[in-house]
């Protein structure tokens, strides 16, 4: 009779043997692409790699299940492991991943969040709205929105010929370019906390929207009753088209989670909240990568550019780039 201290060694022995040329013919496989290239596997060897990922993990399941040598459950998890991020992960050169996420990935993942654009949108638009008659039925409502320090004077006492300067006057310190500073900084901080909170139903993305929408309509206040409306506008849009667009594309990123973790269908809440995790994180790099451009139109050409005719031109160009990247790119190659 078989004592107990020979019968496990027997087991492994047997489970080894009949196993053990799967592993080697898989190890075989993974050096291969590992050490040269994924183009010197054949079409019978693409065929077989994933059969022997399947094996080997039916194996390793069952080494753990009967507690093998703890050596070969350490070997089975390690080529598992491997075969893994060789089937699973991304090895596209870094070139070609950069160029499929603009060609493609960027746009369609704006694409999938188009109802929840459209919601943050009309709350932006609604919020500034709002902020602009409360400040302009209540003016110390201003100060109770804007910082009087980062207002420099902007506020609703200021003469219209002191806000026409700061809208067309060569930049000075603590000029209008102060409070587009701040506007950038905090348009940027609100885009990712936007995003970054969604998780919590989208609440805190709704609030923080509400409160941007408002912030501009309270600017608006200050200017628009003394006929600068449209200069302000100007100002604002040659390089707000984009970073307002980057701010309505984060609220959006992060109601899209929220909306998935309130309503997961017939997934479960993890399932569904990684699903649009995925896309709304593509999104937000794209968010920021408008963020920059942004940046740029915000520190060179509103400065530059003084007439409101070409700060318009500027504006609708740059929004209808946004658009029509959004709605037409890659729809040819990925339908």
């Amino acid at each position: 009779m078989m004592s107990p201290q020979t019968q496990p060694a027997f087991g492994v022995r047997h489970f080894r043997a009949e196993r053990e040329a799967d592993w080697q013919r898989l190890e075989q496989l993974l050096d291969l692409v590992e050490n040269k290239s994924p183009r010197r596997l054949t079409n019978d060897d693409l065929v077989e790699l994933p059969r022997l990922y399947r094996a080997t993990l039916s194996a390793l399941s069952i080494a753990r299940e009967t507690s093998l040598d703890a050596s070969m459950i350490a070997y089975l998890e390690s080529l598992s492991t491997r075969a893994y991020f060789v089937l699973y992960g991304c090895r596209e050169p870094l070139g070609r991943q950069i160029g499929g996420f603009f060609a493609h990935g960027w746009p369609a993942a704006v694409r999938g969040i188009f109802p929840e654009t459209l919601l943050i949108a009309a709350l932006f638009l609604a919020s500034a709205v709002a902020g602009y008659f409360l400040v302009l039925s209540d003016p110390a409502w201003f100060n109770a929105i804007i910082p009087p320090e980062m207002a420099s004077g902007r506020d609703m006492n200021a003469t219209a010929d002191y806000l026409r300067s700061t809208l067309y006057d060569r930049p000075k310190e603590g000029g209008l370019e102060v409070f587009a500073t701040f506007l950038f900084t905090h348009n940027a901080q609100i885009s990712i906390m936007a995003f970054a909170l969604g998780f919590a139903f989208g609440v805190p993305t709704l609030f923080l929207i509400a409160s941007n929408g408002v912030l501009l309509g309270a600017m608006y206040a200050a200017f628009l009753p003394k006929g600068l409306g449209v200069g302000f506008t100007g100002w604002l849009l040659i390089h707000g088209s984009t970073e307002l667009s980057a701010i309505i594309l984060a609220g959006a990123a992060g109601l899209h989670i929220g909306r998935a973790v309130a309503f997961p269908g017939t997934r479960t809440r993890l399932a569904a909240a990684g699903e649009s995790g995925r896309r709304a994180a593509l999104v937000m790099i794209g968010v920021v990568i408008m963020l920059l451009v942004a940046g740029l139109l915000e520190g060179f050409a509103r400065q530059l550019i003084t007439a409101d005719g070409a700060r318009f031109a500027i504006a609708a160009a740059m929004f209808a780039l946004w658009v029509g990247y959004f709605a037409l790119g890659g729809r040819r190659a990925h339908g």
